[in-house]
């Protein structure tokens, strides 16, 4: 169990622009599970329940800062490397005590058990988080002395041959006490062929004041750093192995984990069955013995237990699936709520609608929601059937029990256990096809 840390303050570094990504959207606004990446790292440290959190910020990142709200922003007016970001921060927070925690926002995968390890760790003045990878060539190395504290962290470029032998890599995040940061921070020296001031550099500035810097190790996957579109999908794919295996953990059962995707969000009842090809957008609640079957994309939407849903369906937000519904192959929800029992089986759209317990939607219904204006609302009656190929131009009410003849469409409100049929009446003529096929074969041979 977590404890709270009201002596915890949190700095998040987000003003990098992230031009590997070829976007012109800030790179911690990029999704991740659903959410952007900035929201993982705002919701780990608010899981510390430290003092506050500020994020670091560019000019123009406003996108950004209502990201984070209603935690502070900071704003990094240049670009002159992480430690000047860190000093952005540190102006950002009032009057800290206790510990200062500096994460990166492009690191979103770092859980909260390893940051609380991470602030524990600090209680020598300083930690620092690093990892073990297979390959480290391009990370920063950890430098020990005989005693494991950390004494410097060295970039590879600045490594000599020995250093690059180091296995042990910098993950960038910190945690320091608060009455020595300020002073490591104004330290801190931009002579360096990028004229940039690094964060880094503060371990070997604590170590020569003579304060100790502990590390702990994390987790591979835990410190995937986002830069380009590549690490993204790397990020994710780590991201979704865990969130498949949590899901089984709980008692759902992916037939196909692999073709699984889940948001950060989503919430799954017990016996849950889930096949393959599904996907969910944010905001899902499944409960209890649902199947989710092939091919079928949800999002914002609450699935009550025992109901079906697809294959080839596409339940969209601010819908509600009732108890026992079923919801069948090329059906289209979009704001609107089933009741227990209903049913809509084949290649139907139900927008901005209210249907009935056990009412029966015929294939091929359309509900018609938009007037070119206006999105309207119409409510299908308990124990209502519509038939097939059913047109119902909103705004509409079908009654308790009444039935909507097939091919019929509905432009007024159709009374409870009423009949609705609009449609032409069917027109047949007794020999028409030969006497047209006589007609067709003189005026070829007149021609």
């Amino acid at each position: 169990m977590l404890t709270p840390m009201s002596d915890l303050n949190c700095i998040i570094l987000a003003a990098g622009k992230g031009t590997r990504m070829k976007s012109d959207m800030p790179k911690v606004l990029h999704a991740l599970g659903g959410w952007p990446m900035i929201r993982h790292v705002v919701k780990s440290c608010e899981a510390l329940e430290p003092a506050q959190i500020t994020v670091v910020i560019a000019p123009g990142m406003g996108d950004v800062a209502k990201e984070v709200a209603p935690h502070a922003t900071s704003v990094q007016e240049k670009q002159l490397g992480s430690g000047d970001a860190a000093r952005a921060g540190l102006k950002g927070l009032k009057d800290p005590k206790g510990k200062i925690l500096i994460l990166a926002g492009d690191v979103p995968l770092i859980s909260v058990d390893t940051l609380q390890a991470l602030v524990e760790e600090a209680e020598t003045g300083m930690s620092v988080l690093g990892f073990t990878p297979m390959d480290p060539t391009g990370y920063g190395r950890l430098i020990t002395d005989d005693d494991l504290f950390v004494t410097e962290i060295i970039e590879e470029r600045d490594a000599s041959a020995g250093q690059k032998n180091i296995a042990l890599c910098n993950a960038g995040a910190y945690c320091i006490d608060a009455k020595l940061l300020p002073n490591l921070l104004d330290k801190l020296s931009n002579s360096n062929a990028q004229k940039e001031f690094y964060l880094t550099d503060i371990v070997s500035l604590a170590a020569k004041s003579g304060i100790k810097c502990a590390y702990i190790e994390a987790p591979i996957y835990e410190t995937i750093g986002i830069n380009s579109r590549s690490q993204l999908a790397e990020a994710e794919g780590e991201l979704q192995n865990y969130l498949r295996a949590k899901a089984m953990f709980e008692g759902a059962s992916l037939l196909d984990p692999m073709t699984t995707y889940f948001a950060m969000d989503t919430k799954l009842g017990q016996d849950v069955i889930i096949e393959p090809g599904v996907f969910f957008g944010p905001g899902v609640v499944i409960g209890d013995k649902v199947t989710i079957h092939a091919y079928s994309y949800l999002e914002g939407v609450t699935v009550e237990r025992g109901a079906s849903i697809g294959p080839f369906a596409r339940i969209r937000p601010h819908s509600h699936i009732g108890e026992d519904v079923s919801i069948g192959n090329f059906i289209e929800v979009n704001r609107s709520t089933l009741k227990a029992g209903a049913k809509s089986k084949h290649l139907s759209y139900l927008g901005d609608a209210v249907i009935g317990e056990k009412a029966n939607i015929g294939a091929g219904t359309v509900i018609a929601n938009y007037d070119g204006f206006d999105k309207l609302s119409t409510e299908v009656g308990k124990d209502a059937f519509v038939g097939s190929n059913s047109t119902l131009i909103a705004p509409v009410k079908i009654g308790d029990g009444a039935y909507v003849g097939a091919a019929s469409a509905i432009t007024e409100d159709v009374p409870a256990g009423s009949l609705a049929l609009a449609r032409a009446r069917t027109i047949i003529r007794d020999g028409w096809a030969a006497l047209r096929n006589k007609e067709k074969t003189k005026t070829k041979k007149a021609g």
